[in-house]
């Protein structure tokens, strides 16, 4: 098979390709540039599935970054298991035109316990007394010990939070090539993050980003002569656009005022009760999967949502299936935003009673999605002092809580999730292949196959010769 790469660069799209990112615009000019249909939700482990299995939500599964798992009674996000996603995966499809075929994933989503051959994703320590230290999973284990030896401790701090930064990327990228060096696997996918952190915060303005787009094209323009001068196609791809939001709206306080939500208190605190609601929320960016434990309110909740300013519309049984989300792990209702307003997961109604880890970055604690987790808080005086003290406390072996993040929504400029606007504004593909592209807009479950196109391209010109 044609070794093939797939550089995942988060939030590109065909608006962004520009002045400020010269090898990239260079690179699609080449080649052949085609928008691809944004899927229901359009948020990254919803998106990355459907790449990698060809399939929508409503057959893989995956129905947001985080679902209610009603078994459990407990709202889960950012799982890892591969086992989550219900439908074969690109490198079982390829396995089986090639039994020597080999795949690496590279921070790709539900990357542990995979079939692929080679993978590493964050997976940070907990240690009991209440750290969290940066780490990495990875598969072979001893690539873990290696690949931190190589390149230091992956930077998870610049992952995710108010210190996201360039240096997680390249971490990625650099350790992508070091697997490709050590085992030459058929299929790479690798996963670049950077411009999600800045096009949430500033929205997708060239002039507030410029840096940013510099940045990921420098790493962007690494990759793609490392791995062309190895002999690979390169496809660079990406996930959803992101669109200027100024209005979040604050969907499980609405329910809760209507007598719907329950919360129960721990030390003056409040805590969402989700299996003792009658109607609850899991917001995930533009769409909020309302799951409804009473069925006898399903409609007082859906007309409740149908009249809420910045929610365009709401699927039921009967309308989840005309966008594919017709699954087990959907919400009874599912709410999606104007593309100018997003959904909060906040749900108290006095910033007092927040509970503890509202204001610290907590990706797992929280029943949804919080991008304010990328904002120090600006009433904080001299933040850095406070942030320091905290840390040596944490050097010190003393239990500590980095609250420092702000409560107010009104920061972020912006999200995703929404089908876009306009074609330009979503996701896109770019390939040297020009001749496997056939239009100006391929559909998301089309992208698994324009793949294994890629791997398969010059074996099949050989067989003809």
């Amino acid at each position: 098979m044609n070794k093939t790469v797939v550089i995942n660069v988060v939030g590109l799209t065909k608006n962004l390709l520009g002045k400020h990112t010269p090898k990239l615009s260079q690179w699609a000019e080449k080649g052949k540039v085609a928008t691809v249909e944004s899927i229901l939700p359009a948020v990254t482990c919803s998106a990355q599935s459907t790449y990698v299995t060809g399939k929508m939500p409503s057959e893989h599964g995956i129905v947001g970054n985080g679902w209610y798992f009603r078994d459990d009674c407990e709202t889960k996000f950012w799982r890892q298991s591969n086992k989550l996603v219900q439908s074969p995966k690109i490198w079982e499809m390829a396995r089986e035109l090639d039994a020597d075929f080999t795949c690496a994933n590279m921070f790709w989503w539900y990357n542990m316990y995979s079939s692929a051959d080679y993978s590493v994703t964050p997976r940070p320590m907990y240690p009991a007394d209440g750290r969290k230290i940066p780490d990495i999973y990875a598969y072979p284990a001893n690539f873990r010990d290696q690949l931190q030896a190589e390149f230091g401790q992956f930077p998870l701090f610049n992952f995710w939070g108010p210190t996201a930064s360039i240096a997680s990327t390249r971490w990625i990228a650099n350790s992508s090539k070091w697997v490709e060096e050590k085992c030459s696997p058929n299929l790479t996918l690798v996963y670049l993050p950077h411009l999600d952190y800045c096009l949430q915060k500033f929205g997708p303005d060239q002039d507030k980003i410029a840096q940013d787009l510099q940045e990921v094209d420098a790493v962007c323009a690494d990759l793609i002569d490392f791995y062309e001068q190895r002999g690979a196609s390169v496809i660079v791809l990406s996930e959803y656009g992101i669109t200027s939001v100024s209005q979040p709206i604050h969907i499980n306080r609405l329910l809760r005022s209507q007598g719907l939500l329950a919360i129960r208190e721990e030390e003056g605190r409040e805590l969402l009760d989700a299996g003792a609601s009658k109607a609850f929320a899991v917001a995930d960016h533009q769409i909020a999967h309302v799951y409804v434990n009473d069925a006898d309110c399903i409609p007082q909740v859906r007309s409740l949502l149908e009249q809420v300013e910045g929610i365009d519309y709401v699927l039921d049984e009967n309308s989840k299936s005309d966008y594919h989300l017709n699954h087990s792990r959907s919400g009874e209702l599912v709410a999606v935003a104007n593309s100018n307003a997003w959904f909060t997961y906040y749900y108290w109604l006095d910033d007092k009673r927040a509970p503890d880890f509202a204001r610290t970055v907590d990706i797992h604690r929280k029943p949804g999605y919080d991008p304010v987790e990328l904002f120090i808080d600006p009433e904080i005086k001299l933040p850095k002092l406070k942030v320091g003290s905290k840390l040596l406390k944490k050097k010190l072996g003393f239990r500590y809580l980095m609250d420092v993040i702000p409560l107010d929504a009104s920061l972020v400029k912006g999200s995703h999730g929404c089908i876009p606007p306009t074609p330009d504004m979503g996701p896109l593909l770019i390939s040297q292949q020009s001749e496997l592209i056939n239009s100006e807009s391929i559909k998301a479950t089309d992208v698994c196959g324009l793949i294994l196109q890629h791997l398969q391209i010059y074996s099949e010109q050989l067989a003809v010769m």
